[in-house]
This record gives C-alpha cells, sequence and structure tokens, in this order.
C-alpha cells in the first residue's frame, strides 16, 4: 500500500510503500516515553521502500534496556517522531504511523510488549467522550 505523511508543522514529508498487515501496537515504556502517549501504532518498512520528500530529521540514539541501540528520527522543528531504525545500517524503518495521511486505513494486527500497557487502556470506551474541544471548566 502506498501511503504519504507529514509532520505536525510540515518541514517533514515523505512517502512508504508498507504492507497494512504489518501495522501494530507497540506497549514498550520506550515508545510509550517516545510518543507521549499510552503506546506506539506503526509499521516496519524496508529503508528501499521510504522515500523523504521534503526537510531533514534529527536523530537521537537511544539505548534500550537490553543494549540494544536505535535511532530515532523527528522533526527538527515540531519534534513530531517519524521512525526508529538501527543506527549503524538501517536496512528497515519503524515507521509512526500517526504521521500517515492514510492512518485511518491502517488497523492495528497484532499488539506487542503488551505487559508495559498501561492498566486504563482496556477500558477507554467507559470514557466520557466529546467530539471536539469541551469548553473549559470554570476556575473555583
Amino acid at each position: 500500500m502506498q501511503i504519504d505523511g507529514a509532520c505536525l508543522c510540515g518541514h517533514v514529508r515523505y512517502e512508504a510503500t508498507i504492507d497494512p498487515d504489518t501495522v501494530v501496537i507497540c506497549h514498550c515504556t520506550d515508545c510509550q516515553v517516545n510518543s507521549a502517549g499510552a503506546f506506539r501504532y506503526g509499521t516496519m518498512v524496508a529503508r528501499e521502500n521510504f522515500r523523504l520528500l521534503a526537510g531533514t530529521l534529527k536523530v537521537h540514539v537511544k539505548t534500550a534496556e537490553s543494549g540494544a541501540r536505535r535511532a530515532l528520527s523527528f522533526c527538527p522543528d515540531c519534534g513530531t517522531s517519524i521512525h526508529g531504525a538501527d543506527p549503524e545500517d538501517p536496512k528497515v524503518y519503524s515507521l509512526r504511523l500517526g504521521t500517515a495521511r492514510q492512518r485511518h486505513q491502517l488497523t492495528p494486527k497484532a499488539q506487542v510488549w503488551h505487559r508495559s500497557a498501561v492498566s486504563w487502556l482496556g477500558r477507554i470506551e467507559e470514557l466520557k467522550s466529546f467530539e471536539t474541544q469541551p469548553a473549559p471548566r470554570p476556575r473555583r
């Protein structure tokens, strides 16, 4: 499947060819921190199937608890995470699909590192929902 995406500010734009059957949610604590959320949503894409159309990426090399090193790439202007890869020989990118324009078509097929999932995630449907940002509550 051909997809395209961009960072929040539009400095970084890309296109990629992915297999939609490989879309996953990762609950590892590194992905929670890196995404500033409860999980990361992504897929693996071969380097030759990813093309940076605009911008430059900044890279931070992170050493995981296992000792494995990961090059985490993001927009140098707005900080949007784009992908992760091996820092020495990036043959495959772990593409962050929250940046993809087609994200509504990309349903996760599996969850990894589920032992680190936040406990409230299974009850998210019980939360009050608003279609847009609700009006601020008056201060007391």
